[in-house]
């Protein structure tokens, strides 16, 4: 498989690293480091970030808070994690853009499909926060939903475990990994990939998943290089999931230029 754009899925909680809370600068850079080698390649490198290390929407209830306000606590919960990561990029000389589905103007771009390919076009780490800036809708749906708008060739998942399971393999030893798998087969196993909305978006719209181990250093080059890893959700379940689109416009050429040609260099 040979893909030209990713959106890359990252977890807020395995920013924690061995914290109980909050972001440990070690794992950050990690992260930060894995995606400029991806991005140095040529690939054409999008990320969605959870929040779960500071704060999760869905726990909004237990703590006897509004559902709708709790879900905005976490899009911005969010925004915290996109930002701490592009900080991390740019020390490492990275050029990226934070857009967000909240407008908050001293921090990100609003979100703008045009603009997100714009600058991913240009080379840029392309870092969505906020979610879809609507409650009722996890990072995973984001993440899908970005994926088919931007036309990303693949979703990574990046997970602490090395792909899907028949089982927890952190509780069941006996568990087995699926190397590949179809969509219709996940949802007659009730495995748990992503939420069903965002598994229900690349579905039907033909969008293959890799489920992969994010926090062993060098995985995501090793995967985008072509190396078996993790677990491929197809529709089929075979790594002729998708056909790669067209080769990208040179940025200079390209059609959605006369649109932003005339923003500053932030565009």
């Amino acid at each position: 498989m040979n893909f030209q754009r990713i959106l890359l899925k990252l977890s807020g909680e395995a920013l924690m690293g061995q914290q109980q809370y909050g972001i440990d600068a070690e794992r950050l850079m990690q992260y930060a480091s894995e995606i400029k080698a991806v991005a140095a390649t040529g690939v054409q490198v999008a990320v969605v970030i959870g929040g779960g290390n500071i704060y999760r929407g869905a726990q909004a209830e237990a703590f006897g808070l509004d559902r709708v306000q709790g879900d905005y606590m976490g899009m911005l919960a969010t925004v915290i994690n996109s930002m701490a990561l592009q900080s991390a990029l740019e020390k490492l000389d990275v050029s990226t853009r934070l857009l967000s589905g909240l407008t908050i103007q001293r921090v990100c771009e609003p979100y703008i499909r045009r603009r997100a390919v714009r600058h991913l076009e240009k080379g840029r780490v392309v870092i969505f926060g906020a979610g879809i800036g609507s409650p009722y809708f996890t990072t995973d749906s984001a993440a899908s939903l970005r994926a088919i708008e931007i036309e990303a060739d693949v979703v990574l998942k990046g997970t602490r475990v090395d792909g899907i399971y028949s089982a927890d393999p952190e509780k069941d030893p006996a568990a087995v990994r699926f190397p590949s798998i179809s969509f219709d087969e996940v949802i007659a196993k009730n495995l748990n990939v992503m939420d069903m909305t965002a598994f229900t978006l690349c579905k039907e719209n033909n969008l293959p998943i890799i489920v992969f181990d994010m926090n062993t250093p060098g995985n995501l080059a090793r995967l985008l290089a072509g190396e078996p890893m993790g677990t491929l959700v197809s529709m089929d379940g075979t790594a002729n999931a998708r056909a790669p689109k067209t080769p990208l416009l040179d940025p200079k050429h390209s059609a959605l230029q006369p649109l932003v040609g005339n923003q500053p260099e932030q565009a």
